[in-house]
């Protein structure tokens, strides 16, 4: 089971969660709302200490091609993760705009009309990634809510759709390995369930990988 962190915010973050064994960490740039973000200046210093690996992960919330593109190369990443809707036109220009960096959409399970979001994206992406939020409330949660959604869609997903799945979205060391065994996604992602005053916590990330490990055992 490959695990990406999240919400890495320092280069000493980067290098506890390698250490651990972390297979991706993830960026993020600016937010309407959540955690974790932090300056563009800061995401390309960290990126440039990951090693050969492990991948690096720009969250974005920009929709249009040419500022993601912009963006990508100025952070330096070789994925992008787009957390907000993002059209299929839009999708082919980055795929012709950024050739060898990898596309992941996010996609928020609400309701099961997830299902549908997620094999209309399916064909312009190299992963999905599940996870919890409020793309149409009042106040934009696009990540980093901390809170389970339904397993049991995200379940169908991974079933029905040909690309790989990443599961986020409240997990934590006592629930990652139910998580697994229920969805079985391609790896699973943790921002919040890792933090303590907003930093990465040895204690959390060693407990948590633990969980995840023993679910590979099974």
């Amino acid at each position: 089971m490959r695990v990406k962190i999240c919400c890495i915010s320092s280069i000493e973050e980067a290098e506890l969660a390698v250490a651990y064994g972390a297979d991706a960490l993830g960026l993020v740039s600016q937010m309407p709302s959540g955690m974790g973000v932090i300056p563009d200046a800061r995401i390309r210093r960290i990126a440039e200490t990951i090693p050969p690996g492990v991948s690096s992960f720009l969250l974005t919330s920009r929709r249009d091609s040419q500022s993601i593109v912009a963006q990508q190369r100025e952070a330096g990443v070789d994925t992008i993760q787009l957390v907000d809707r993002i059209t299929p036109a839009e999708l082919r220009r980055l795929r012709s705009c950024l050739p060898g960096i990898s596309l992941v959409q996010v996609v928020h399970v609400t309701s099961s009309d997830a299902i549908a979001a997620a094999a209309s994206v399916a064909p312009f992406v190299d992963a999905i990634l599940l996870d919890t939020g409020t793309p149409d409330g009042p106040v934009r949660e696009l990540g980093g809510t901390g809170r389970v959604h339904d397993w049991d869609i995200s379940a169908r997903i991974v079933a029905e759709v040909a690309c790989p799945v990443f599961l986020a979205g409240g997990l934590r060391s006592e629930n990652v390995g139910q998580a697994i065994r229920r969805v079985r996604p391609f790896a699973v992602d943790v921002c919040s369930g890792l933090r303590t005053d907003n930093r990465l916590d040895e204690r959390l990330l060693a407990s948590f990988f633990e969980g995840v490990r023993e679910t590979d055992a099974a």
